[in-house]
């Protein structure tokens, strides 16, 4: 399952679900392309090791295959994941349709979420808009998941609802960057949609959590065909900004070609900056689905271990 619309979520009742299906589809699709041979360690115990405590052992599963395991507690994670996600109105994009750019990246990030309780790896999730809403810390334990997806689903919810809010993605990142355990790998979702002029101070920080020992992903969350193609039909438009409220009304056609060359050069020019401060940037197209964002995340972990 690679989409997912609105109705199912309504259908099945939780975020969790779903997010294990897009994982299950994942790893079935994983297992048939040419990244079959990637080591994805799926497991809940470890074999008990001669010595080691018996605090531990897993008395009901050794009942089962006479085999001595233990449970696999936090410290035993291989890594620390903080999942970011900019809540601004702008990510609401495009409303009125079955994914927007906040929708794709919650759903996104709850199938992260599953990914790394099967890697056996510590999550944390944040969400900001015009100031940092949600800061958990990274843990792995089943009672944190939970409360990370009911989170998650209750966002959804409550931004679908919102009045405009503005993006403070600067101050948000600074404030991770201080709050988020070190060296722990942060990866964000946003439309990168900050103001030309403060471009400097995003990067600042971001070399902030570089700085902080921190590996950093950043997932581009972009309608591409709408935001970067610019492929409107041919009529005219009323377009409002989503955080301000301002509006300007125009025909796609008269201004397509400079405002493509415009908005792509901004964009490689955020991309370049990131190559330069060793900051993985990486498109996620909201039409392109889930699987591609989470085969990169894989990418990025195989490179850290």
């Amino acid at each position: 399952m690679n989409q997912i619309d609105q109705s199912k979520l309504a259908k099945f009742g939780n975020i969790e679900l779903l997010a294990k299906q897009v994982v299950e589809g994942f790893i079935t699709g994983l297992h048939k392309s040419p990244f079959h041979g990637f080591s994805v360690e799926f497991a809940e115990h470890r074999l008990y090791n001669k010595g080691e405590s018996t605090r531990h052992i897993d008395w009901k599963l050794y009942g089962r295959t006479e085999k001595l395991f233990t449970k696999k507690y936090e410290e035993e994670t291989n890594l620390r994941c903080q999942i970011v996600i900019d809540c601004s109105s702008s990510m609401l994009f495009p409303l009125n349709e079955e994914q927007s750019k906040l929708s794709f990246s919650i759903y996104t990030a709850a199938s992260l979420i599953e990914l790394l309780k099967r890697q056996r790896d510590a999550v944390g999730v944040s969400l900001f808009t015009d100031k940092l809403d949600l800061h958990t810390s990274a843990k792995s334990s089943t009672r944190h998941h939970m409360y990370l997806y009911s989170e998650l689903e209750k966002y959804l919810n409550k931004y679908y609802q919102a009045t405009k809010t503005s993006t403070a993605t600067i101050q948000a990142l600074h404030d991770i960057a201080e709050l988020t355990h070190k060296r722990s790998l942060v990866v964000i979702f946003s439309d990168l949609l900050e103001d030309p002029e403060k471009q400097d101070q995003f990067f600042q920080a971001l070399q902030h959590l570089k700085h902080n020992k921190h590996e950093v992903i950043v997932f581009h969350t972009i309608d591409k065909k709408k935001e970067i193609d610019f492929e409107l039909e041919n009529r005219p438009y009323n377009l409002v900004d989503m955080e301000t409220g301002e509006n300007i009304k125009l025909q796609p056609n008269q201004f397509k070609e400079t405002y493509k060359k415009t908005i792509e050069a901004y964009f490689k020019k955020i991309e370049l900056k990131c190559a330069d401060y060793k900051i993985d940037f990486m498109p996620a197209d909201i039409n392109s689905g889930y699987h591609d964002v989470l085969l990169k995340y894989l990418l990025k972990r195989q490179k850290l271990h």
